[in-house]
């Protein structure tokens, strides 16, 4: 680093952004999130912890203007006070949680009765006046939902169900049968893969609930110890991992009064369930096949359980799941996605309202005929649409950014990442007829009011600074970052490639977020830091999503060499003698193969958590690109890293959580003994007591630090060069 051209206080800053970036908990502490609004859209329910480093989330209330405080752990006797429970713990792990307190919350459809879970207890608040009040409940509580009535509250205690009143009256609607079984929790493949983190659905009645009984004896047991501290046993999970079992999941309709129906469909062939709900016109659910090409819609009779096929999607690769669907207008209409060619469209009623070259993210919500949606016309940006009935689509976000959000009663909560980090707003009026607000600005004359909720996280002590390039024959949308300090043409930088790569996430767009500022930070260490979303990144259209079908591996690499040989010739301080890779899950897993199969182009990399062998990771989601192990063995060979470990001629660093139960530390232990084996030097940091997602404060700070010096010393050592 070129030290003299920094401030003194610049200088500061780059060292200690990692210790900020790490008790921030990635800039996630002190915003605002979670929104629910009143059906009158008068009141927006939310969860914010009250500062930048606090970790404990609390409960507001935004009405008229103000914000106001609804609950405090702290402040309630008794809270927090017990262990959380393990199904909770793990509900939590599948949702990448990073904070404690109120993290999550469900309100009746009045949203009048608020409840939650701390520590196991039982909570509620009404949101009209007075303090928060402890429910008795039969045991741990895990995602208590009010019911739509706000006369009782549903959980799930012991991986049984019960439905409580506030007085404390309680019933057990369903107790579990065995240690296997559970009732209105999600099983793994779904809260991990298909989006689906919940377990039950109240009737809008509130007197009956549709209930997912979870039988998880058929799937593969692992253990996970802690070898950091030999006196504790191991922790047993079940794993679906690809071509193995998944866990058996049935449907239930309990009435309070006690009366069981079973809801029936051929879970032989539809093993899946993707989504499911109860709405003005009954149950609802969608299952999908093992080998996902096959999604239906199912209506479901409330009285016999009996099915019948609402609608149908197919695919010759997979049906891809579109959150927030299937959805149904008050009139009935199914809200759905369909692909076609290049586009994700959304259909109401059979009927594309969503222009080609709009590709549906997520519904966000019905009310009445309208619906509520992400979408993206731009790979960089990702915004709030509105359609309804003759008033067409509208886009309700406007500044650049990657946005998502809730509405009712004409009032929508735009929230998301812009260029200034995490914002929020109350945008009034949006569900009428006319032009809609700007989304963390004043909006244009004639713009419905928009109010920003107050953000209380910390700001970056890095500003990103990339310079966002179009690159290759497959216009490739890359983030170039330099140092704050280089001047043009002033000489050589080594190159650091900064991917994710994969399905499910993308890192290039018109916003500031926490990986943006990671990736300055290494830029102002002294690299040229160049980040990628290639194939099978979302948000490009179900094309460019499905090049990956059969090999995940491919594709995504000579996408990261692309864009590499185009940044160099776009800018010539990139020093493509000196070049290396870092990465997290998939990124891990592309970083190490980068090494692997292009030394002649990559010459040093970081593996975090890289799942290194596919037939160890899940069904749903690895089985969704690479096909059943059994019947297309060769995808899942070409794909892993494990069997070519002889290729590695280059420093590696493997990174790993022992505790990790979604890319086992197997993963990682098996390819180093491989690479032991074959003589190939590397270097492996575990991380005792780590899962998938570090929450220690010291660990991912210093990971920054131990990465960057890593890198600098293995491209100072071998210069790049042969």
């Amino acid at each position: 680093m070129h030290s003299s051209t920094l401030t003194p206080e610049q200088s500061t800053n780059f060292a200690d952004f990692p210790r900020q970036f790490a008790r921030s908990r990635r800039f996630s502490l002190g915003v605002p999130r979670h929104f629910t609004v009143s059906p009158d859209g008068r009141r927006v329910l939310f969860v914010r912890t009250v500062s930048g480093t606090d970790p404990v989330g609390r409960l507001w209330q935004y009405e008229d203007g103000a914000e106001r405080l609804l609950a405090d752990p702290a402040l309630l006797v008794g809270a927090g006070s017990g262990a959380v429970p393990e199904e909770e713990r793990l509900r939590r792990e599948r949702a990448r949680e990073r904070s404690v307190g109120v993290v999550s919350y469900a309100t009746d459809d009045a949203a009048r009765l608020v409840a939650f879970a701390l520590s196991g207890a039982l909570w509620a608040v009404r949101t009209d006046g007075g303090t928060p009040f402890s429910v008795p409940a039969a045991g741990p509580v895990v995602d208590p939902r009010p019911s739509p009535d706000g006369r009782y509250v549903a959980y799930v205690s012991r991986r049984c169900f019960h439905v409580v009143d506030l007085t404390g009256d309680d019933r057990q609607l369903a107790r579990a049968e065995g240690p296997e079984i559970s009732y209105g929790l999600a099983e793994y493949a779904a809260a991990e893969s298909m989006q689906r983190s919940r377990g039950y659905w109240w009737a809008p009645d509130s007197r009956r609930v549709l209930v997912a009984k979870v039988d998880t004896s058929p799937v593969e047991r692992r253990y996970i110890s802690d070898p950091a501290d030999p006196t504790k046993p191991p922790q047993a999970i079940r794993y679906p991992a690809a071509g193995t079992a998944n866990a058996e999941v049935t449907l239930e309709i309990r009435a309070l009064e006690g009366d069981r129906v079973e809801v029936e469909w051929d879970r032989k062939a539809y093993e899946y369930v993707v989504a499911a709900g109860w709405d003005a016109h009954g149950p609802f659910v969608t299952v999908q096949s093992r080998d996902q090409r096959i999604v239906r819609t199912l209506a479901v009779d409330p009285e016999t359980g009996a099915t019948e096929v609402l609608h149908e999607r197919t695919d010759p690769a997979w049906v891809e799941i579109t959150e927030g669907t299937p959805a149904r207008t008050a009139s009935g209409a199914l809200v759905l996605p369909e692909d076609e060619g290049d586009t994700r469209y959304l259909t109401v009623g059979g009927q594309r309202v969503t222009p080609e070259g709009l590709q549906l993210c997520a519904v966000l919500g019905v009310e009445g005929e309208r619906v509520l949606f992400t979408a993206s016309d731009d790979p960089l940006e990702t915004h709030v649409w509105c359609h309804e009935p003759g008033h067409g689509l509208r886009r309700l976000s406007r500044e650049p950014g990657r946005f998502t959000g809730a509405a009712r009663g004409g009032t929508v909560v735009l929230a998301g990442l812009t260029p200034r980090g995490n914002e929020a707003g109350v945008l009034r009026g949006a569900g009428a007829a006319g032009a809609a607000g700007a989304a963390g600005a004043a909006g244009a004359a004639g713009d419905p009011p928009y109010q920003t909720l107050t953000s209380l996280a910390e700001e970056p002590l890095i500003t990103p600074r990339p310079v966002h390039l179009t690159l290759g024959e497959r216009k490739l949308r890359g983030a170039l970052y330099l140092p704050s300090w280089h001047e043009e043409g002033a000489g050589k930088l080594p190159v650091l490639l900064d991917p994710y790569g994969g399905p499910g996430m993308q890192l290039v767009g018109r916003a500031r977020g926490w990986f943006t500022c990671v990736s300055q930070w290494f830029a102002e260490q002294g690299f040229a830091v160049l980040v990628v979303d290639g194939r099978g990144t979302p948000n490009r259209g179900p094309a460019w999503e499905k090049t990956i079908h059969g090999d995940q591996l491919g594709p995504a690499l000579e996408d990261q060499v692309d864009a590499l040989r185009a940044a160099a010739a776009h800018c010539g301080d990139l020093d493509l003698t000196r070049v290396a890779i870092r990465g997290w899950s998939f990124g891990g897993f592309l970083a190490a193969a980068a090494v692997l199969y292009h030394p002649e182009i990559f010459h040093a990399a970081v593996a975090g958590a890289p799942p290194t062998d596919m037939r160890m990771y899940d069904t749903h989601w690895k089985e969704r690109y690479l096909g059943h192990p059994e019947e297309q063995p060769e995808n899942y060979e070409r794909t892993s890293l494990i069997g070519h470990g002889h290729l590695l001629s280059r420093p590696l660093l493997l990174v790993h959580g022992l505790a990790d139960d979604n890319v086992a530390a197997a993963h990682t232990l098996r390819f180093s003994a491989e690479l032991l084996a074959a003589g190939k030097p590397h270097s492996v940091l575990p991380l005792p007591g780590a899962t998938h997602l570090p929450a220690d404060d010291a660990v991912n700070a210093q990971l920054l630090y131990f990465q960057r010096d890593f890198l600098m010393g293995a491209l100072a050592e071998g210069t790049g060069k042969d």
